[in-house]
């Protein structure tokens, strides 16, 4: 399958055949890493990483994930470039695009990242926005592959905030790939209903189904629960209103419990608040999977690398 030369924005744009071969090649990759094998596929390449958002995983993913592969990272952070700023996004990505081969960005806008893309004529990916977190969502992909053997027809529950950027990710994600999602959230923190409705169109060729609920029920027969922090960042100031709205939507054990099934797994894209939107001792739990994602984010970003950039 060929991907050279496309940018990775949001999973909308890929389809479920896409996202199945870039999943096989993270399979791949990760299992030549494992044996301590690296590649060449990015030698001679620079790729500029833009992070208007701090982040851990992120940033550590692309930095290996781009040295494994024989290539050059180049960190900028907020203050290094005039992103925005002295220089509109336009004018900057037609200077990084004449030097560098790739570029990532982290950060608020959504239409910053798509702006890059249109305007780069480089491969432009997308480390996270308002809106989206489509690497994450790879990442959680194959982690549930390895956890299940396989993906379609498996529950997913998301409990908590189901506007923000992870709940619209995964949403796609899940109805593109055939795994039935339920969004376990307040109604006032439901995703919007156009993108539900978009959401429903890929579930109908996928064969899964999207169900939004306020109810703790909506957990049972759940293979996988999944949680994010209440306050996104840049959020900070609604953190007393959103903790006392999503207090009942806590994953503790008492809701691990509901699913009715001891084959359920914990996932978290992390940083998290323990405490808040999860319990410490389900986080530190054997059915925790959280670190294997956070690892994986290394090895699908990396894929994601290879197949647009790599030769």
């Amino acid at each position: 399958m060929n991907l050279k030369g496309r940018s990775f924005i949001t999973l909308k744009d890929f389809t479920p055949e896409e996202i199945a071969y870039l999943l096989e090649l993270s399979e791949e990759l990760k299992g030549k890493k494992k044996l301590g094998t690296t590649g060449s596929s990015l030698k001679g390449k620079n790729i500029a990483l833009i992070f208007e958002k701090p982040s851990t995983r992120t940033r550590c993913a692309f930095v290996v994930g781009v040295v494994d592969e024989g290539g050059h990272p180049e960190y900028l952070g907020k203050d290094d470039i005039q992103l925005g700023h002295k220089e509109s996004v336009k004018d900057t990505a037609r200077v990084l695009g004449r030097m560098f081969d790739g570029i990532e960005f982290r950060g608020f806008k959504h239409k910053t990242v798509e702006d890059l893309a249109k305007y780069a004529g480089v491969p432009v990916w997308n480390g996270l926005t308002e809106d989206y977190h489509p690497t994450q969502i790879l990442a959680d992909l194959l982690t549930i592959k390895e956890q299940f053997g396989y993906l379609k027809g498996l529950r997913f529950v998301y409990a908590g905030d189901g506007r923000n950027n992870m709940a619209n990710s995964l949403l796609i994600g899940m109805s593109k790939i055939g795994i039935h999602v339920t969004i376990l959230a307040p109604k006032s923190l439901w995703p919007k209903m156009e993108l539900v409705e978009e959401c429903q169109e890929y579930a109908k060729i996928s064969g899964s189904t999207i169900t939004l609920t306020e109810d703790l029920d909506g957990v049972k027969g759940a293979d996988i629960i999944y949680t994010d922090v209440w306050c996104s960042m840049g959020e900070e100031e609604k953190a007393a209103e959103r903790v006392s709205l999503l207090k009942p939507y806590q994953v503790n054990q008492e809701l691990m419990n509901k699913t009715g099934k001891d084959t359920t797994i914990f996932m978290h894209c992390l940083p998290a608040v323990k405490g808040n939107e999860v319990t410490e001792d389900v986080f530190e739990s054997g059915i925790s999977v959280v670190f294997d994602e956070a690892e994986n984010r290394m090895h699908t970003i990396k894929a994601v690398m290879v197949a647009t950039l790599g030769e």
